[in-house]
């Protein structure tokens, strides 16, 4: 299992939707965080489990005091609320003033996200939706700690232009500087696409060449459908069949490729560190919700 984190770089591409319906759809267990430090969305558009407003303060906001002490993974579940869907939730800061807050804890949230998936109690995946990240965001701590670091983008030229320079740049942070595709590195950077269905797979395609001939240490690995009554629906503001959306449809077919070419590694990395662990008494009882059985809220 893994941390994979979720970002843009300008403009409202729609990562918070992508976040919501990669993780209403994972294979697995999953925690969806809430971590743009310009503050979440979940909570304005989404209900909780019980059927009222999810608590704003529960999520990264009561977490900061935690991690000042100190972080354990398992303690992220203390912090979690489930949505009316079932989808469990680390809701975001309020508003971008609270980030401050959370100055210095990144790393050790990072760290906490990606060692969940080793928890001998309730292991889980963590998607994590960092918002924009053009300046100096904070968020991009999250980053070294990642096993995957999406970033999305539109299809237009000006958007492409900048996730490629996005990408070129972190490859710089991250692995020290450009690669080409036979050697990508970790984090693996790819780049999600939100694109009409009728061209996706040619625009993919060819997003994808100039990546790799710009040698920005990434690639695409995926489209989401550019689905707006889909994402009114995820976001629980227009009814339908959610499951049959060309969002949800999309979003399903990339987590599956995402499975097929990483789970493996993934899970071995994490059976590997359970080696090194000591099982603990289960003093944490969480079930794998239905995450399809409702819908879940999306913002921008």
């Amino acid at each position: 299992m893994a941390l994979i984190a979720l970002a843009a770089d300008k403009g409202s591409p729609g990562v918070t939707t992508a976040a919501v319906a990669l993780a209403a759809v994972w294979p697995r267990r999953v925690l969806l965080a809430e971590t743009d430090p310009a503050g979440g969305d979940l909570v304005y558009r989404s209900a909780a489990a019980h059927g009222g407003p999810l608590n704003p303060n529960t999520g990264m906001l009561s977490i900061a005091a935690t991690a000042r002490r100190g972080l354990v993974p398992d303690q992220l579940w203390d912090h979690v609320q489930p949505l009316s869907g079932g989808l469990e939730v680390l809701v975001g800061l309020g508003i971008a003033e609270q980030a401050a807050g959370l100055a210095g804890l990144w790393p050790t949230l990072g760290h906490a996200f990606a060692s969940l998936a080793d928890s001998p109690n309730a292991a889980a995946d963590v998607i994590a939706d960092c918002g924009r990240i053009s300046g100096d965001t904070p968020a991009v701590e999250l980053f070294p700690h990642a096993s995957l670091v999406l970033l999305l983008s539109r299809t237009e030229p000006e958007a492409i232009a900048r996730v490629r320079d996005r990408a070129a740049a972190l490859a710089g942070k991250l692995h020290g500087g450009p690669r080409g595709a036979a050697s990508l590195a970790n984090p693996v950077i790819g780049v999600v696409l939100i694109a009409d269905t009728g061209n996706a797979g040619k625009l993919a395609s060819q997003v994808n060449d100039m990546l790799v001939h710009a040698q920005t240490g990434a690639r695409v690995v995926g489209t989401i459908a550019d689905d707006p009554a889909g994402a009114d629906q995820l976001a629980g503001r227009r009814r339908g069949r959610l499951d049959k959306s060309l969002l949800i449809r999309s979003a399903r077919k990339v987590a599956a490729d995402l499975h097929q070419q990483y789970g493996a590694a993934w899970a071995a990395s994490a059976q590997a560190n359970q080696a090194h662990h000591v099982p603990q008494a289960h003093h944490v009882q969480h079930n794998h919700p239905g995450q399809m059985q409702g819908h879940a809220g999306a913002g921008t």
